[in-house]
């Protein structure tokens, strides 16, 4: 993806396993990145790992603070913004019926609405340029359900149809919008699932494994790349198989 080169570009969660991957795929293209999290120990680590990245420290859940972070980024690039990957997101797991309302809505808030606000304001700088991508990480879950992630599932679900309208608003301006929904990817997330659940998910993904992160990684590179131009509104699934759209 030669013509990443010096394209301009903003990860969020970058400090977890697929947000690092994301980073580390985009710097050996020579993109220039800014990468934000929340921790300032993970952040420095990526700073010492890729010394020509930019690290900006931030928590998408201060939603009035969103546009501010946009254009302190946007800043690091002298005005000019050419992809954002929204991969920053959380979750607080519970059957629906013990699910307490806060923790329905901190989920929504930090993987849909910051989302939304992330893109918002992306587009905002975007426009100047009359080009642009937007990336949105969703997850296999908002399109199949899960059990005890009805707050999660309706945030993903919701990037996804969210990112269709976005698509739809500025394709004549040359900005895509589109999706990554991951399977079951080999994360600090997923190393929490108990091995018998392990089982049962790897029997129902035809490639018999779980994903890495570096295969998310390179669906970002397509995506975030001129080869994927005439592609909007469209969700990629990397799951090896287990939900075919």
């Amino acid at each position: 993806m030669n013509d990443l080169k010096n394209k301009n570009i903003i990860v969020t969660g970058a400090t977890g396993g697929i947000g690092n991957s994301i980073v580390k795929k985009l710097n050996d293209c020579e993109a220039n990145i800014l990468a934000s999290g929340t921790k300032s120990e993970k952040l420095d680590e990526l700073k010492s790992q890729f010394k020509n990245i930019k690290i900006l420290k931030f928590d998408i859940s201060q939603m009035d603070k969103i546009e501010g972070f946009i254009e302190n980024a946007v800043s690091h690039f002298d005005g000019n913004l050419d992809c954002i990957v929204n991969n920053a997101g959380i979750t607080i797991d519970n059957l629906a019926i013990r699910m307490e309302f806060n923790d329905w809505k901190k989920v929504i808030d930090i993987n849909l609405n910051s989302t939304f606000l992330l893109s918002k304001f992306a587009i905002k700088k975007m426009l100047k340029n009359k080009s642009g991508k937007i990336i949105n990480i969703t997850s296999i879950v908002g399109h199949t359900g899960n059990l005890g992630q009805a707050n999660y599932c309706a945030s993903k679900a919701g990037i996804v149809a969210m990112s269709k309208s976005l698509a739809i608003e500025y394709a004549k301006k040359n900005i895509n919008i589109n999706c990554i929904s991951p399977g079951f990817i080999k994360t600090a997330m997923t190393d929490k699932i108990d091995e018998k659940y392990k089982e049962i998910l790897l029997s129902k993904i035809p490639s018999s494994r779980f994903g890495e992160p570096e295969d998310i990684a390179n669906a970002v590179l397509f995506l975030a790349s001129k080869q994927s131009n005439y592609i909007n509104g469209e969700t990629l699934h990397v799951n090896g198989g287990m939900y075919m759209a």
